[in-house]
């Protein structure tokens, strides 16, 4: 498959522009990014490379700083190796520590997770998963049942076991992360989780102690009113994917109308993570 790389260059933006940029990109087919001086270059297979969308996303995300890229088509190579390349490990609360397999483990951390990168899939370095790894770290889920959607990796799917979880139904509409859920949770020794591959569909009719949801804000207002249905009185909705301010006043608006009450939020580099209590 022939890729394209695309190099974004700036010299007002800031790494919390940069980072809120990125993930627009991943939203729209870019797959894999490596980080360069003052930007980034991003890659995306050449056929699905459209200048028009890319020009339209960037009059939307960066008013406030200047952007300039350049394209070039590139030669196939190793994409996984690539982005290995440029996977570290990270530590959660001091407590919680994620690490692909060709790291050195820290055995004098409560918790490890170990991860094979696919590609950009929930390593923990983005904040919304590295905030949602600190929420499973710092509550209860001893004997839970729980709901890992839009599981990625699976990386809160395993956390969740780890601190206790009877079991997990972990989620993804991608083959390519239910399949690495199969691989990771067997790398970590972990039995009780089930990948299922799907949407909302999928938890019709069943009801959770615990419901993880870490994708995007319109997707969790399209499926909150479901997660109401689907989880137990006195139960835990955690959220994240979405920016502090007024993507948070909207979910919680619609959270309230599916039965939740808001307890808490976890803010960093603008991205928002929060805690609602099912009544």
């Amino acid at each position: 498959m022939k890729y394209s790389s695309v190099t974004f260059t700036s010299s007002t933006m800031e790494d919390w522009q940069r980072d809120l940029l990125i993930d627009s990109l991943g939203a729209i087919g870019y797959d894999t990014f490596e980080y360069i001086g003052q930007g980034f270059t991003a890659y995306i297979p050449t056929a699905n490379l459209d200048i028009q969308e890319l020009e339209t996303l960037l009059l939307r995300e960066t008013e406030d700083f200047d952007i300039h890229y350049t394209i070039q088509e590139i030669e196939d190579q190793n994409w996984n190796e690539l982005w290995e390349s440029n996977f570290q490990p990270i530590t959660v609360d001091d407590i919680c520590y994620v690490r692909a397999t060709f790291h050195e483990s820290k055995p004098d951390i409560p918790y490890e997770i170990i991860i094979d990168p696919k590609m950009s899939f929930g390593t923990g370095h983005h904040q919304t998963t590295s905030m949602m790894l600190s929420y499973i770290l710092k509550n209860d889920f001893k004997d839970k049942e729980v709901l890992d959607m839009g599981c990625g990796t699976g990386i809160l799917a395993i956390l969740a076991v780890k601190r206790g979880a009877k079991h997990v139904m972990a989620i993804d509409y991608d083959e390519v992360c239910v399949e690495s859920v199969k691989e990771n949770k067997t790398r970590n020794n972990i039995a009780p989780i089930d990948a299922e591959l799907g949407s909302e569909e999928r938890i019709r009719g069943k009801v959770f102690d615990i419901i993880l949801a870490n994708i995007n804000r319109n997707i969790l207002m399209d499926q909150l009113e479901q997660y109401g249905l689907s989880t137990k009185s006195g139960g835990e909705l955690y959220i994240s994917g979405f920016y502090d301010g007024e993507d948070l006043e909207m979910l919680t608006q619609k959270a309230q109308s599916a039965g939740f009450d808001y307890q808490h939020k976890k803010t960093q580099d603008r991205w928002c993570a929060a805690k609602f209590l099912k009544k």
